[in-house]
């Protein structure tokens, strides 16, 4: 297949370019290279999608198919208008912002979406759901329903993910310790690994697999989520978070040994973020208008042949490159060894004791 991927040199672009040509695929990644190198293997295209003739030697070729992962209206527009006749068919990776609600459990992809940006140019994150509809809408009406694929893409994890929403609680189980979490046990998350996506881009874009697809990973619950990350830490040979200390109403609770259950009231008073950002709790979310956005129907990308690797190995994995990218380095995501061990006297300043030692500072 000769496949050309809009981009290529960020992380799930490079993810899916590299693992396309480790298939034996033939490779253009087309970018302005300002996001990082292409992977080997590739053919690297130099241009600037922002100008009104930037894909025109793109456009001279041949492509089986196209790979966008943009989230620029005008950028999709003049691509779709300029590839229509050059690519047999168009991959559009969207993502789960489109929907206009995400509230509900369980929903597919046929859930009512935001109204689209009119406007070329995503000016912020605000406008982010309703400029990929605006995206959607352009691929879709210049391709065809047989000849494209809208990919609505939930939380990518995994190795490579500066974030720090997938890499944060293995790390922290890592480093033992108490570990505070969010008292939300039961609150889903759903984390997509982004290898398992980048390899179910290409296998769609091969097989010319048209439709609208939720490529999310499996639904569950935040406490389970977090078990995950603790056995991953264990698996590779760190601590867990395990103390001799620990609470004895901890054997009775939903979380993992060796954590510390807040209350979302006094984490917000505290200053805790939810989701990401400094001083947060990455995956939290504590108002339920948004926890359907972790709980989609994957159901239809599966029954294309997404296949999803086990949370645990996705979690061990990211641990595995946290370490080697250097334990301490900025991350977008998470509280820092300070914030946490203030956070952890805070919190058992205002309980009364629960037993000699329980509650330490961990970090």
């Amino acid at each position: 297949m000769k496949l050309l991927i809009l981009g290529g040199t960020a992380w799930l672009g490079h993810e899916t370019a590299a693992a396309a040509a480790a298939d034996g695929h033939i490779v253009t990644c087309a970018a302005r290279g300002s996001s990082g190198e292409p992977p080997a293997g590739t053919t690297f295209l130099q241009l600037d999608r922002d100008a009104d003739d930037g894909l025109a030697a793109a456009a001279q070729q041949h492509w089986d198919a196209v790979i966008d992962v943009s989230r620029q209206p005008g950028q999709v527009r003049r691509a779709v208008r300029d590839l229509r006749d050059a690519a047999g068919f168009y991959v559009f990776v969207s993502t789960g912002n489109v929907y206009a609600s995400q509230r509900e459990f369980g929903q597919d992809e046929d859930a009512a979406l935001l109204a689209p940006l009119a406007e070329d140019i995503m000016r912020d994150m605000d406008s982010y759901g309703p400029a990929k509809v605006a995206c959607e809408q352009a691929v879709m009406a210049g391709f065809g329903a047989d000849a494209c694929a809208v990919v609505r893409a939930g939380l990518i994890g995994g190795p490579g993910d500066t974030s720090g929403r997938s890499g944060y609680w293995p790390l922290r189980f890592a480093r033992g310790g108490r570990v505070l979490v969010p008292d939300a046990p039961d609150q889903p998350t759903q984390l997509i690994d982004v290898r398992d996506l980048a390899q179910w881009l290409i296998q769609i874009a091969r097989e010319r697999t048209g439709g609208v697809f939720n490529a999310v990973g499996d639904t569950v619950p935040f406490a389970e989520h977090l078990a995950a990350a603790a056995t991953a830490a264990a698996a590779a040979g760190e601590p867990d978070g395990r103390e001799a200390g620990a609470q004895t109403a901890e054997a009775e609770s939903a979380f993992p040994q060796g954590t510390v259950p807040a209350p979302a009231g006094w984490l917000r008073e505290q200053g805790v973020s939810e989701w990401s950002g400094p001083r947060s709790l990455p995956l939290w979310l504590e108002d339920p208008d948004w926890h359907g956005m972790n709980a989609r129907s994957n159901a239809r990308a599966r029954a294309a042949g997404l296949r999803l690797r086990p949370l645990q190995q996705t979690l061990g994995d990211t641990l595995a490159w946290e370490e080697a990218v250097g334990v301490e380095r900025p991350r977008g995501a998470g509280l820092t060894g300070d914030e946490e061990r203030g956070l952890l006297a805070r919190l058992a300043g205002s309980k009364a004791p629960l037993s000699e030692g329980s509650v330490s500072e961990g970090s």
